[in-house]
């Protein structure tokens, strides 16, 4: 089983992967930096939240997982 600091790091190196993916798309459609900016920093807090609650949910959820020998 994952710890949680564990499962709070992978949170955050997928979320600056996803951050830099979403202020690229905000920056090509919206124009502006700034705006692109402001959109990457509000969902790298909301998302990295939405993910670690998300993972520590499939943490308790025995689907797929093979038990050791």
């Amino acid at each position: 089983m994952d710890t949680h600091s564990r499962s709070f790091a992978k949170a955050l190196s997928w979320r600056v992967t996803g951050t830099i993916d979403t202020m690229i798309i905000s920056l090509v459609v919206t124009g502006s930096l700034k705006l692109a900016a402001t959109i990457g920093l509000t969902e790298v807090v909301t998302k990295s939240l939405l993910y670690y609650f998300h993972e520590r949910a499939w943490l308790r959820i025995p689907y797929g997982r093979k038990t050791p020998a």
